[in-house]
């Protein structure tokens, strides 16, 4: 199990693939479509794709979420061979906790019932055979909305994560990190996936962790070194 981090921004909704150093030779290809979708390709045990995506808002016409609908369902018919499809991001769907649902999305969402797009949602899941899996993991509240309001009153669970039913179990975790600064009025949102990626073992002789030795921080020398070369480095920029 492996944590990715690294960022690319194509579009004008800031959606981006993530992986790190190890990870790169695992990748097959990266594709953007429109501002809205994306998808990477891994090699993994089988290969495996990851699709991101960013909804249209509620305020949108129907025909443009349905436009939106119909591209997420031409990607995944387009990779119907492979083993395992993740289909992440904002979907701004509030999906609810009713009985008939819960074999598909469980029954400890943030939210009680399903509103607008959260219904689309679980129409997708449904006709694509997937699961839901952000809101099957039980948390503290605090730790399932991915979105807070700017006057910090309202808290919605409107990013998702979406598996095909059949490998759905190799998602082992979901939650909300608040702590996390990343420029947006979006939570980052983890997901610890049971995934072994046939990375390339030079790649990953070569990559190494740099160590930094704080204490130096405590001496005046150090300290004054520091804030040298920090100055030194804005002025540069």
């Amino acid at each position: 199990m492996q944590k990715h981090t690294y960022n690319v921004n194509k579009s004008n909704y800031s959606l981006g693939q993530l992986k790190n150093p190890v990870t790169s030779s695992a990748v097959k290809r990266v594709e953007f479509i429109g501002d809205r979708i994306s998808y990477i390709i891994l090699k993994g045990r089988w290969c495996d794709i990851v699709t991101d995506v960013h909804a249209p808002t509620q305020d949108k016409i129907d025909d443009i979420m349905d436009r939106f609908y119909e591209e997420i369902e031409h990607v995944f018919d387009k990779f119907r061979k492979y083993p395992m499809k993740i289909l992440l991001g904002d979907f701004i769907a509030k999906v609810g906790r009713e009985d008939i649902f819960k074999p598909t999305i469980g029954n400890v969402s943030l939210h009680e019932i399903c509103v607008d797009n959260g219904v689309r949602v679980v129409n997708f899941v449904t006709l694509k055979n997937l699961t839901l899996k952000s809101t099957m993991f039980p948390h503290r509240n605090i730790h399932k909305f991915t979105w807070t309001s700017p006057d910090g009153k309202i808290h919605n669970q409107i990013d998702h994560i979406l598996i095909d039913r059949r490998p759905h179990s190799s998602i082992r975790d979901v939650q909300s990190f608040r702590a996390a600064d990343c420029d947006t009025d979006h939570y980052l949102v983890v997901v610890k996936v049971r995934e072994r990626l046939a990375v390339s073992k030079q790649i990953t002789h070569r990559v190494h962790m740099e160590r930094f030795n704080l204490k130096k921080l405590n001496e005046v020398g150090g300290k004054e070194q520091y804030r040298v070369e920090i100055s030194n480095r804005f002025t540069a920029l």
